[in-house]
């Protein structure tokens, strides 16, 4: 079984990506389609926490617990980042940073067609990011405690990897990591229509359906409409996961947020990989993010102007593999 992400680049208004982790264990044909048209979703004027969970929620946590549970099972999640079964050369990661980094699944403006055109630019961010998490009025205090715990040390690991500025904020955050589960839904969709006032329907409609394939996504918007440098981004994780999964939604969202959008069946040890061989930001995948984040890549250059950089940084990072590669 394997878990699909699914990348999708447009143009409308300002958004710029989206990215989500789905269930390993539907196959495309029966994943009911997103509607194209959804009304708009009024503010709920209060906010209340259900006394109990919804028998939907219960039913989802059950059901995520099995996943997790069937996944370890087959010997996949693996924690270890990586070892000597997995080696990392200059050669693959600069294969795989041209397809996680570069490559475009879907046509920027035209939901999941299918890209006519293999490779895309380099989208990134320019600007610090500010990282703040928010939790629906069902999640519990100690969920809550650990859950910002695991969000605040993989964000300074982040910071130490790239260089850039990366950090925690509860005041004027630009990367809002939504942690809700299936009785928050009326706390939701206004939540982000109030972050993201003109949010495309195509997005919206994702979020107000998703069903429960979908575990967990992010949304990336540009500074201006149709540019390569990240402005905002909203990632959304189900608060019914048990907690690997839910580490795994955490650690692929914001590092798809990031500007790592994309998957390849080829990279390895990596998340961003259909086989969820890997349920952790490997070593292999810090590279690819030392890469996207070194001053000489900047936002919306092209695979010609950016690969033969790729090709300069790569080696000077895989000649340490030996000491690097292993438990991250």
């Amino acid at each position: 079984m394997k878990m699909e992400r699914i990348g999708k680049w447009l143009a409308t208004g300002s958004l710029l990506a989206l990215a989500a982790c789905t269930d390993p264990f539907l196959s495309p044909e029966q994943e009911a389609p997103a509607p194209t048209k959804v009304a708009p979703v009024a503010p709920e004027p209060v906010v209340v926490a259900p006394k109990e969970p919804s028998a939907r929620s219960l039913e989802l946590a059950a059901y995520y617990s099995k996943v997790e549970t069937s996944l370890v099972g087959q010997g996949l999640m693996r924690t270890d980042g990586g070892g000597p079964d997995t080696p990392i050369t200059d050669t693959t990661l600069i294969q795989n940073f041209e397809a996680i980094a570069i490559r475009e699944e879907y046509e920027r403006g035209a939901g999941l067609r299918p890209s006519s055109s293999s490779t895309g630019r380099i989208k990134k961010w320019a600007k610090p990011v500010r990282v703040s998490v928010e939790f629906g009025a069902s999640v519990s205090d100690d969920q809550k405690t650990r859950e910002k715990g695991t969000v605040s040390r993989y964000v300074s690991r982040l910071a130490r990897v790239t260089g850039h500025s990366i950090s925690m904020s509860d005041a004027n955050a630009n990367f809002h990591v939504m942690v809700m589960g299936e009785d928050d839904r009326n706390q939701m969709l206004p939540r982000i229509q109030e972050l993201v006032p003109d949010i495309d329907r195509a997005s919206l409609s994702v979020l107000q359906t998703l069903p429960r394939s979908i575990h967990c996504l992010v949304i990336a918007f540009s500074d201006q409409p149709g540019g390569y440098a990240y402005g905002q981004a909203i990632a959304l994780i189900r608060a019914e996961h048990p907690p690997l999964l839910m580490k795994s939604c955490i650690h692929e969202e914001i590092a798809q947020g990031l500007g790592l959008a994309n998957d390849s069946p080829r990279a390895r040890p990596s998340i961003f990989n259909d086989d969820d061989e890997f349920a952790l930001l490997t070593t292999h995948d810090e590279y690819l993010l030392k890469i996207l984040y070194d001053p000489a890549l900047t936002p919306g250059m092209t695979p010609e102007q950016a690969m033969p950089i790729v090709r300069r940084l790569a080696p000077r990072l895989t000649g340490d593999q030996i000491a690097s590669v292993g438990p991250s």
